[in-house]
């Protein structure tokens, strides 16, 4: 995935700005961003503290080691449960 130039903070930063009142087309042309850019972000961090921007990224980061365990350990179970089923 690639990785994004603007940290969250620069982020809600920006989203700050708009809700302060400037437009989504003069922020996008200001910081170089496309509207869908825009857009994404808003939907994502909408209404956000920086320290709930981290706090995400955090539960997202556990989450996808907790999925990876768990993938490990049905290919364990189904590998076992093949080896049980085999007759010697």
């Amino acid at each position: 995935m690639k990785r994004s130039r603007f940290s969250e903070e620069q982020i809600i930063g920006i989203l700050t700005e708009h809700q302060a009142g400037l437009g989504a087309k003069e922020l996008c042309c200001r910081h170089r961003i496309s509207d869908a850019t825009f857009y994404k972000w808003r939907s994502k961090y909408g209404g956000m503290e920086v320290s709930d921007a981290r706090r995400l990224k955090a539960l997202e980061a556990e989450n996808a080691k907790l999925k990876k365990m768990l993938a490990e350990q049905m290919l364990d179970v189904a590998t076992l449960k093949e080896m049980l089923g085999k007759n010697f």
